[in-house]
């Protein structure tokens, strides 16, 4: 076999599985769980209600509210890519434990959610969940929270609102460049409908920052929350989880300690500068030269 024919023979690849990534991109991104319409909700030890906003004839958002007596505030939990939230409402006892509300919200396609799924259509139904949230609640009270894909829609409901806080577990630099740690020899930047460029929308959040992730996370490396710290740097701070990984980072106390750390410090807790090293500078000393 000439190189002609293995270059004939690799393009011919290339562009097939070019084709497959484009048609079957929203199967390998996002794995649903459906439910039915007359399921009920149960979690133990906590106070639940089930909200549905009918968008058109066939969009619908459906959701949890999870409540405390006399809520600090209220966190706007963003989920991962799988399941619904009849799986991911038992994290809210992490939040309301502290004394904080929390509002999820299923993806179109997830859950009892209805309607076509685009990245576009994704944001705008964040932005509106998060719209009815501040119709209710002073945005000095509500923190926007987000866990793998959940990551990139909190940073951008974030960057176009002033909550309290933006919190992100695991969180991913962009979904074309973590697509392209597995398929490196794909043009993704063309091919990707959901691009999710955290790193873009981050440049434009205005509250504390916090980025929490696992040191031994396969999905979405640590070197992810890395870069992303480096963009809005002055707002942001880091909580690496020693060992924790993608889908376990719960398991591990280093997680909820840091969690605890962050919903009960301040919005802005700056250092005084007058009272620590960081301003201070280098003294040297000539030195003296003697003859002799």
């Amino acid at each position: 076999m000439n190189w002609i024919n293995i270059i004939f023979i690799t393009v011919i690849s290339i562009t097939l599985l070019s084709i497959l990534f484009y048609f079957f991109q929203d199967k390998l991104i996002f794995k649903p769980e459906k439910l039915p319409e007359d399921f009920i909700f149960q979690y133990e030890n906590q106070v639940v209600e089930e909200y549905n906003f009918q968008l058109h004839d066939d969009v619908l958002i459906n959701g949890l509210h999870f409540k405390t007596e006399n809520p600090k505030g209220v966190v706007f939990y963003l989920k991962g890519n799988s399941r619904s939230i009849k799986g991911w409402g038992k994290f809210a006892v992490d939040f309301t434990l502290h004394g904080w509300d929390v509002i999820m919200m299923d993806y179109r396609g997830f859950g009892k959610s209805k309607g076509k799924r685009t990245q576009q259509t994704m944001k705008e139904d964040a932005l509106l969940i998060y719209d009815k949230i501040k119709e209710k609640v002073d945005e000095k009270y509500i923190i926007v929270y987000g866990r793998s894909l959940g990551t990139g829609f909190a940073t951008k409901v974030a960057s176009m609102n002033n909550p309290r806080m933006l919190i992100l577990a695991c969180p991913y630099f962009s979904i074309s460049n973590n697509v392209k740690r597995y398929l490196p020899f794909l043009p993704t930047g063309l091919l990707l409908r959901f691009s999710m460029p955290t790193y873009k929308w981050m440049k434009y959040v205005n509250c504390p920052i916090k980025l929490i992730h696992g040191t031994n996370d396969k999905v979405i490396p640590m070197k992810s929350s890395i870069k992303l710290s480096k963009i809005n740097p002055k707002r942001t701070r880091m909580y690496p989880i020693i060992d924790g990984g993608h889908k376990n980072l719960h398991n591990f106390a280093g997680y909820h300690r840091a969690l605890k750390e962050i919903l009960e410090s301040k919005p802005f807790e700056d250092i005084d500068r007058e009272k620590t090293s960081i301003a201070f500078k280098r003294s040297g000393r000539k030195r003296s030269v003697k003859n002799g």
